[in-house]
């Protein structure tokens, strides 16, 4: 599918298993979602622009590779977003953190944003939205839309599972950001969850419903 990235490294396959157990624990399951986390952050940053510097090693002097420019942003989506961002950060805890508080409504499934707060040079750094699952796409596509207002230019999106609609709906609003996920899941049931999914990733990461 254009514009979309499947990671399906055998370790990152494992945990997207073990962590749509429904029986997996609160602790656990978000032990999983930092841990892969952590697995989709090599996958997104793979291509991030290197300069030469030179060092000192104890035996000697070398030219040695180091990220080029400004360091990245992670933007998790609240609640979820969070514990995904944070195996993020152990792999680059240099990286800025803008935090965009959405959430679903039940009813009609639009986007309801009570916070936002970003860096204020987006417009220099490369902004990867977290979130564990692009359902419908509408939350998804409300943070880029917040990010690209604060002036973003380069934006990515990772997730653990996306649904096809989320995925349309992602790519027809912004075919500039690309997604790289863990797998694609069949379909939306009712209530807009995916099916098979996971579930409500914020109430099993914070044992609340």
């Amino acid at each position: 599918m254009q514009g979309v990235n499947i990671v399906d490294h055998p370790l990152v396959q494992h945990k997207l298993t073990l962590i749509r157990d429904k029986s997996r624990s609160t602790k656990s399951f978000r032990e999983l979602l930092k841990e892969i986390g952590m697995l989709l952050c090599y996958e997104v940053t793979r291509d991030l622009p290197l300069t030469s510097v030179e060092i000192e090693t104890p035996l000697a002097r070398m030219m040695a590779p180091r990220l080029a420019g400004k360091k990245l942003v992670f933007a998790p989506i609240l609640r979820s977003g969070i514990t995904f961002a944070e195996g993020m950060l152990d792999l680059v805890p240099a990286a800025r953190v803008a935090h965009i508080g959405l959430y679903r409504e039940p009813e009609t499934f639009t986007a309801v944003e009570y916070f936002f707060k970003a860096p204020t040079d987006l417009n220099e750094r490369l902004a990867i939205v977290v979130a564990p699952v692009l359902a419908t796409g509408n939350t998804a596509v409300a943070a880029v839309d917040r990010l690209k207002e604060r002036g973003a230019k380069d934006i990515r999106l990772v997730t653990l599972i996306c649904a096809p609609p989320g995925i349309e709906h992602m790519r027809g609003m912004h075919p500039d950001v690309t997604i790289w996920t863990a797998a694609i899941d069949e379909t939306l049931d009712d209530n807009a969850f995916i099916v098979p999914g996971l579930g409500d990733a914020g109430d099993r990461a914070y044992g609340t419903r």
